[in-house]
């Protein structure tokens, strides 16, 4: 059994963005109570991680570290066609992810207790991103 749902969430610019309620929301429409998850945003420069959910500086943090492996308008860059920081979003996707797989059992996603689903948008204006659920079981 498959199920396919498109989820659109306006972000309001770099940062995380908790979409898990979304996505179990998604898991329980499909009706599969054993199987995945397969969670994929459609786009280069946002991504998706599953993280702490409880304490926010986490987050925060996150971002720190990958500042400082694609800080935004490094000399060396020659991708700034939409601004400064247009290359460095692209790098900080390729460093986390696009894709997610979570296990779905009981009907619901498996996360651990302290786990959420964040779309982690990397530009710095506010984007309309689309993130495609496929539950199979």
């Amino acid at each position: 059994m498959a199920h396919q749902s498109v989820l659109h969430f306006s972000t309001t610019g770099r940062g995380t963005r908790d979409i898990t309620d979304a996505v179990a929301a998604a898991v329980r429409e499909s009706g599969v109570t054993c199987g995945v998850a397969h969670v994929f945003v459609q786009h280069t420069s946002c991504s998706l991680t599953i993280t702490e959910n409880a304490d926010p500086d986490v987050r925060r943090d996150l971002e720190t570290v990958v500042a400082r492996l694609a800080p935004d308008g490094d000399p060396a860059y020659r991708h700034d066609t939409e601004g400064p920081d247009d290359m460095a979003a692209h790098a900080r996707t390729m460093l986390t992810d696009t894709a997610l797989t979570v296990p779905v059992g009981g009907g619901r996603l498996l996360l651990g207790t302290w786990q959420g689903i964040y779309l982690w948008e990397h530009r710095t204006a506010p984007h309309r991103r689309s993130v495609v659920v496929t539950v199979l079981g």
